[in-house]
């Protein structure tokens, strides 16, 4: 048995889920989700009263049969209904950092400009459902309701210029740490 794949999902308030066959959709101030979950994989959604004497409603998870990929399955729908839940509820967000001497970022209408040291300027036109703020030249951060999207942009606009091991120049996640490399000896 799974310890993800047994918890089940509560909905907080403000947040409206329906569950039709395989397809949930959910839908919260932020915005609207939807999820089609894997056929090896049933879901619930029912009434759920706490100790604490809230009543609201959870999605409950469980694999149709006992085979190895619907147990798989399992725990990994669970989390991807979590994250929609989430994403429609608070939202999501990645800051990236630019490190380096003329190096720095604006936006220009949908599209993000970056100047990092090459002979051209960058252009990354930012995808619908991505909302990009540019605190200072060298710090942005990226947000969103999906969570896979969110992720993804803030990775694409990392691969622009990875940071390098000795000087740390280049795009990084505020959260990241670089392992700095010693650089040749004399």
């Amino acid at each position: 048995m799974s310890r993800i794949g047994n918890n089940p999902v509560t909905i907080p308030e403000g947040v409206e889920v329906q569950l039709e066959g395989q397809n949930l959709k959910a839908k919260g101030k932020l915005g609207e989700l939807s999820l089609t979950i894997h056929d090896e994989v049933s879901a619930v959604l029912e009434d759920a009263s706490n100790d604490d004497g809230n009543n609201g409603k959870v999605v409950k998870l469980s694999p149709r049969n006992s085979s190895r990929f619907a147990k798989q399955v399992w725990p990994t729908m669970r989390t991807l209904v979590q994250n929609v839940v989430d994403g429609v509820s608070k939202g999501y967000e990645k800051k990236l950092e630019i490190h380096g001497v003329g190096y720095r970022c604006n936006l220009q209408g949908n599209t993000l400009v970056l100047t990092l040291g090459f002979s051209h300027e960058v252009r990354y036109e930012v995808p619908e459902g991505i909302k990009v703020e540019v605190e200072k030249q060298t710090a942005l951060t990226i947000s969103g309701i999906d969570k896979q999207k969110v992720g993804q942009v803030a990775a694409n606009i990392r691969g622009f210029k990875k940071p390098e091991p000795y000087k740390g120049k280049g795009i990084r996640y505020s959260d990241e740490y670089i392992l700095r490399k010693e650089g040749k000896k004399k």
